[in-house]
């Protein structure tokens, strides 16, 4: 299940963020934290798996017509495709008349999801 970032869960989604390898430094962690807080076209999304625990969080872009998925991390326990997939279902579910695409980082996730999807 999805949920939006509120900021008492501030320190699980500072330690799933960390489970990014650029996001490894705290200065570094606070600064994307915040990059998401600053505006409203930009979400942290945390996930909890089947057993509700947070277990990735999945930071996107809003747009017209699209969706940004920005960046995805799982624990290392749920990291799977399977997981993945999941998430960007249940994303599409939340956002029905926009599109979910990917940065350069995320591009091929996505494509994966789509094959799988269709």
């Amino acid at each position: 299940m999805l949920l939006k970032y509120r900021t008492d869960y501030e320190k699980v989604a500072m330690g799933l963020l960390s489970l990014a390898p650029a996001l490894k430094k705290i200065d570094r962690l606070q600064a994307e934290l915040q990059w998401y807080q600053d505006s409203d076209s930009r979400q942290l999304l945390l996930w909890k798996d089947l057993n509700q625990d947070f277990s990735g969080v999945v930071g996107v872009e809003l747009r017209p017509k699209f969706v940004i998925v920005r960046l995805i991390a799982l624990m290392p326990a749920v990291r799977n495709h399977n997981q993945t997939n999941t998430i960007l279902t249940e994303l599409q579910d939340m956002y029905p008349k926009q599109r979910i695409m990917g940065t350069l980082e995320t591009t091929s996730i996505v494509a994966k999801w789509e094959a799988s999807h269709e």
